[in-house]
């Protein structure tokens, strides 16, 4: 099992930039495909990106593809959302996600919520106009 702690989240105004941080503890942390998922008031929880377990491969949904950036220190148990040119209908409480046995090559598989085992408390994300 592995524990999961976001950190990072906060108010910001339009064009700024964010960056989270999601902190494992327990299991080896290398062995655990991450995501991050936003859910704005109302709407369902959504895939904003995904990191593979060396951090070799990335992926993102369309609409923060060219803003937003997953990275990984696994020395540090630590996968990080650099999150640029904010935009107000960014704002949404943002969790990480991990899986250890998820074929993520699977577009499908990787917007699918269900397919991770574990997850964060969330931290909130505010992006002012």
């Amino acid at each position: 099992q592995v524990q999961l702690v976001e950190s990072g989240g906060g108010l910001v105004q339009a064009g700024d930039s964010l960056k989270l941080s999601c902190t494992a503890s327990g299991d080896t942390f290398s062995t655990y495909v991450v995501a991050w998922f936003r859910q704005a008031p109302g709407k369902e929880r959504e895939f904003v990106g995904l990191i593979s377990r060396s951090g070799g491969s990335t992926f993102y949904s369309a609409s923060v593809k060219t803003r937003y950036t997953v990275s990984r220190d696994n020395a540090r148990n630590t996968v990080f959302l650099q999150m640029n040119n904010l935009k107000p209908e960014d704002t949404a409480v943002y969790y990480c996600a991990a899986d250890a046995d998820i074929q993520y090559l699977s577009l499908r598989n990787r917007n699918n919520k269900d397919k991770y085992e574990f997850w964060g408390q969330g931290t909130q994300v505010t992006v002012s106009s």
